[in-house]
């Protein structure tokens, strides 16, 4: 704990010293981040480093099981996060993301491994069909394998709860949010992405489109237009 209260110090005399003109900017304008990022709180991950974010580009929430419980009328920290970032600040990318060697997926892979943390055994439930979906449609895998495949599925079912909130279900049919779903492979230093055409993740490269679970795009069930309707 000392060394990390040292290094506190050391963002008061050297970080913010040489980035006060940042920082001062965004104490006078507000945040504009450009992004959700929601994320485990795995201590291994760090939202921040991995994409170079300077203050004020993300607005992170972070999470055992980088999980977004389906919309419920009862208030969470998950979905009070994803209605600020989304109705307050005008967030139009959101990126669930999740890591190998997860603990909380772990877990999942265990049953009855979390008899004595009841909440926590509460709060995967919510990752339930990460796990069924690993068990039933991964056939004869390794226990490794069986966890990278929960945390992967993991990341596709988040997305899914992720468009029951009615702010990200409404910025999806006005065409102004993207959804995004990533994995964090800690082992290879590397990123990868899911295609939302073809359901599989890939790494993320420079030399190629970046794939994106769900681009932006106008989705009216009707086929109609807003002013069409209205006429």
């Amino acid at each position: 704990m000392n060394e990390l209260i040292g290094r506190v110090f050391r963002f008061e005399k050297d970080v913010y010293s040489t980035r006060s003109a940042l920082y001062e900017r965004l104490a006078s304008d507000g945040q504009a981040p450009k992004a959700l990022m929601i994320s485990c709180a795995d201590s291994r991950v760090v939202p921040e480093h991995v994409m170079q974010a300077e203050p004020g580009d993300l607005f992170v929430c972070r999470n055992a099981g980088n999980i977004v419980p389906p919309f419920a009328q009862a208030n969470g920290g998950v979905s009070s996060t994803v209605e600020y970032a989304v109705a307050a600040l005008g967030v139009r990318d959101i990126i669930v993301c999740g890591h190998s060697d997860c603990g909380a997926m772990k877990a999942l892979a265990e049953p009855g491994s979390l008899s004595d943390m009841p909440n926590v055994a509460a709060w995967l439930r919510h990752s339930s069909a990460a796990y069924h979906v690993a068990r039933d449609a991964y056939p004869t895998m390794t226990k490794g394998e069986l966890v990278r495949a929960i945390s992967l599925e993991n990341v596709v079912a988040q997305l899914v709860h992720l468009r029951t909130h009615p702010s990200v279900a409404a910025g999806i049919a006005r065409g102004e949010i993207s959804l995004h779903g990533w994995f964090i492979d800690i082992h290879a230093g590397q990123v990868l992405a899911l295609d939302g055409d073809t359901g599989h993740f890939a790494p993320l490269s420079d030399d190629r489109p970046m794939p994106v679970a769900l681009a932006a795009g106008r989705r009216i069930a009707t086929g109609l237009s807003a002013l069409g309707a209205a006429a």
